[in-house]
């Protein structure tokens, strides 16, 4: 029987849901331009005064819809997510474009807690409804000679004004490797609190990578292709000396322009004590065996 994560948080460490909705005056007091990124088993979250589910809506990052922090809210609406379809081709017994309503008819929804983090800005629990990657996988049948799994976002001009510029190289696409990809903690997640994702946070459908930076978990899904070859990813194509394809959490390695060894937890204020950043987002027993004998610096 394949290893199944065991999910510990208990139902007091998930964020208040009206707190992860409004990042607005937080990440904009930190800075902008920091993604989010992976989860860590042990959170805890504070409370703060409730705000409103349409803050979540205007402080996004999803170039397809705009570089400024607030386009994604006013044009993402213009993104037709259902029908949904995603091609599964390359090293798999059955390529083919899969259906999301079959999709999902065959996989069991699950409510996961994960907190998230970004560096220098904030951490949180959040609760992910999906499914594990490997049994999408496991549907199509991945051949012995996969080694990478590759993914792509729609790119769609008329629905998604951002991709008529070239911001990044279009369309926006990501990588793991196989074994990363099949880790039970690696979810392509279809809800938040038991709500469909809201166009501009990834819907119908988006990859959660809990280990690793937010801009692994890449957004609308509309192709993943398995690869003997390591793919190519949009951030390490528009620079790979801050962009690595591990993109691992790391605290012990700095991102050129800032240190990554610390974070603030959401509900402490903007200028409360910081905490130490955790290796792999708290996820090192898990995972960590998946880099023995990798030098984490050189394969950032």
């Amino acid at each position: 029987m394949a290893y199944r994560w065991k999910n510990d948080l208990k139902e007091s460490q998930v964020t208040d849901q009206s707190l992860w909705l409004n990042r607005r005056q937080l990440i904009a007091g930190a800075g902008a331009g920091l993604g989010l990124a992976g989860i860590a088993q042990t959170a805890q979250a504070e409370a703060l005064e409730p705000n409103s589910w349409d803050d979540v809506t205007n402080y996004n990052n999803y170039y397809e819809f705009g570089t400024g922090k607030e386009d994604p809210a006013a044009n993402a609406h213009t993104l037709v997510t259902s029908p949904w379809t995603v091609k599964i081709d390359g090293l798999v017994d059955t390529p083919g474009d899969y259906a999301l309503e079959d999709i999902l008819s065959k996989m069991t929804i699950e409510e996961r807690l994960y907190r998230f983090r970004c560096v220098e800005a904030w951490s949180m629990v959040v609760p992910w409804n999906g499914f594990e990657l490997a049994d999408l996988l496991e549907m199509a049948g991945v051949l012995s000679s996969a080694k990478y799994v590759a993914f792509e976002t729609a790119n769609r001009p008329d629905e998604m004004p951002g991709v008529r510029y070239p911001v990044l190289d279009w369309p926006y696409v990501e990588g793991l490797r196989l074994d990363e990809a099949m880790h039970p903690l690696t979810i392509m997640a279809t809800g938040i609190y038991g709500k469909d994702i809201p166009n501009q946070n990834g819907a119908p459908m988006r990859l959660v990578v809990p280990w690793k930076y937010g801009f692994k978990s890449i957004k609308s899904i509309v192709r993943i292709t398995l690869t003997e070859d390591e793919p190519p990813t949009s951030w390490n194509k528009a620079n790979a000396r801050e962009y690595g394809f591990y993109s691992n959490v790391n605290p012990e390695v700095s991102h050129p322009r800032w240190s990554q060894a610390s974070e603030r937890v959401i509900g402490s204020g903007l200028f409360a004590t910081r905490q130490d950043t955790l290796m792999m987002n708290g996820y090192a027993d898990e995972v960590g065996g998946l880099y023995a004998g990798m030098d984490l610096k050189a394969f950032f």
